[in-house]
């Protein structure tokens, strides 16, 4: 049997049934040898149990021989599906189920996979290490459907890596109602960040571009500058805009920078996916 399956008896009854439902959902089946709905019900319930991977627990109760707590229940009819979370039923059914209202019950009471993904992404930003933060972040955002407070935390990794662009976008998405203070301090952060960037190099390079937007010697410098200063669009922009003109630019060196760039931010991220594409449309 799963580890994630267990039956029960007088022995382990209150450690499985009410201790273990205050860590986790308790999900109760209660059966019998005779009744022929519980052989249908039972193996889907096992298969959905075994797919959450001990999001909960599943405890199965013979009520034949455990007429006692299947009587402390209040159980009258089999099969019957009883939730036990904190010590307490909180929902449940009798009779057969189709495998869709199995789980749409059971979704009220289990975590959700981006939630995982979340707890992994503020683990990272509590080290410090926001880079690592923006995978599961990135991909809890996506697949809940953008949830606030997914938008909020994917936002802030974005700013601490000075994808400020990038975290405008995100933002962008949240609507008018729920612009609340902790979104307003994100919205400031992009703008003290963006000042903040402007360092004395890159903006004398700035304005050298500014007057001869030709030079592209200079906008590998400043590439270069924003490339240390965590602009990765902004620089990854310059490399591709000299490349567009010089696809040898610095015998390679523009063309090394911009691979650089790309795999510093990672397998899989949107950003390098989309210059990678830039760049394999100019080599090829």
């Amino acid at each position: 049997m799963s580890e994630h399956i267990v039956d029960i008896d007088e022995t382990n009854a209150a450690a499985m049934l009410i201790e273990e439902s205050h860590q986790r959902p308790v999900v109760v089946d209660f059966w019998a040898d005779w009744c022929e709905p519980c052989k249908v019900l039972m193996p889907l319930l096992e298969k959905i149990a075994n797919e959450y991977q001990g999001a909960f627990l599943l405890a199965k109760v013979n009520a034949d021989q455990q007429p006692g707590i299947a009587q402390q229940l209040g159980v009258r009819n089999l099969p019957t599906v009883m939730v036990i979370q904190g010590g307490q039923p909180v929902d449940g059914f009798a009779g057969a189920q189709p495998e869709s209202a199995i789980r749409d019950m059971l979704e009220k009471y289990l975590p959700k996979p981006w939630d995982g993904l979340l707890v992994a992404g503020e683990e990272a930003m509590a080290r410090g290490d926001f880079s690592e933060a923006l995978v599961p972040l990135r991909q809890a955002w996506m697949e809940s459907n953008q949830r606030y407070d997914i938008t909020l935390a994917y936002a802030h990794a974005l700013i601490e890596c000075l994808r400020l662009e990038e975290a405008e976008s995100v933002l962008d998405g949240v609507r008018m109602a729920d612009q609340d203070n902790d979104y307003q301090q994100l919205r400031s952060q992009i703008d003290i960040k963006r000042e903040a960037a402007k360092t004395p190099e890159i903006e004398g390079l700035e304005k050298r571009l500014k007057e001869n937007p030709d030079d592209l010697d200079v906008r590998h410098q400043l590439g270069v500058q924003y490339t240390d200063a965590g602009q990765h669009r902004d620089a990854m922009d310059q490399f591709v805009f000299i490349l567009q003109n010089d696809v040898d630019h610095g015998d390679g060196a523009t063309k090394r920078m911009l691979l650089d760039a790309i795999a510093s931010l990672g397998k899989g991220d949107p950003l390098a996916i989309e210059y990678q594409r830039k760049l394999y449309s100019l080599l090829y």
